[in-house]
């Protein structure tokens, strides 16, 4: 192994030292209710599965205003936060809607397709991101995938007004509708970008923790 190999192998941080940066403190613990909302998806506790899936939403949006505001993050931690934010993404905003729609039609294969069409539209849409990045400084190339959570939580208010027959219909067709329009060539905002957004998310986080709380109770 060459000198400078090895110099740069005694630069490199040590793994778990990026788990002190805060930012990405509020990305993990976005994860931690990704894995509530798929824990209370299996066992049908669809309500509960709503608050995990929009808090998780309000800590990915966080994460990012943090880190836009914190002084002194060097070149490796953005990277790295940006690459944990990627990894996470795939699993808030594709992999558990998939499980919420396979858990709510009782694990059905024939349900299968569909939550295919929508894990296999995030992986795409979060690829291409990661490509081409923004369209411009403030648009995005298709709808950005933390849409998706935000609109399957509040289309799951209407749950118990319909029969189980006609909600399933409106969810797994709103569920391929949100996945056409992740990979479709739509310009949408980066609402994450703008603080004041932010803080609408944290009153609708808020309104839907106690509005599905309750339901809980």
């Amino acid at each position: 192994m060459s000198t400078s190999n090895k110099e740069f192998q005694e630069l490199q941080p040590a793994i778990i030292s990026y788990v002190k940066d805060l930012p990405n403190l509020c990305s993990l613990a976005g994860l931690a209710c990704t894995l509530l909302a798929i824990y209370f998806s299996i066992i049908g506790v669809y309500y509960a599965a709503m608050i995990g899936m929009i808090w998780a939403v309000a800590f990915d949006w966080a994460d990012g205003l943090v880190a836009r505001r914190m002084k002194g993050r060097t070149g490796s931690d953005r990277m790295f936060g940006g690459q944990l934010d990627l990894v996470i993404d795939i699993v808030s905003y594709g992999v558990a809607p998939a499980i919420l729609l396979l858990s709510y039609g009782k694990f059905d294969p024939i349900l299968l397709p569909v939550a295919f069409i929508m894990l296999a539209a995030s992986a795409i849409r979060l690829s291409y991101f990661s490509t081409f990045g923004l369209s411009d400084e403030s648009k995005y190339t298709g709808l950005a995938l933390d849409n998706n959570s935000i609109a399957l939580v509040f289309i799951f208010l209407f749950e118990s007004v319909f029969s189980y027959g006609i909600f399933s219909v409106i969810l797994y067709a709103s569920a391929l509708g949100l996945a056409v329009l992740n990979v479709s060539q739509i310009k949408t905002p980066k609402l994450s970008g703008n603080p004041s957004n932010v803080y609408r998310l944290a009153f609708y986080t808020l309104g839907m923790t106690v509005f599905y709380g309750l339901k809980l109770l």
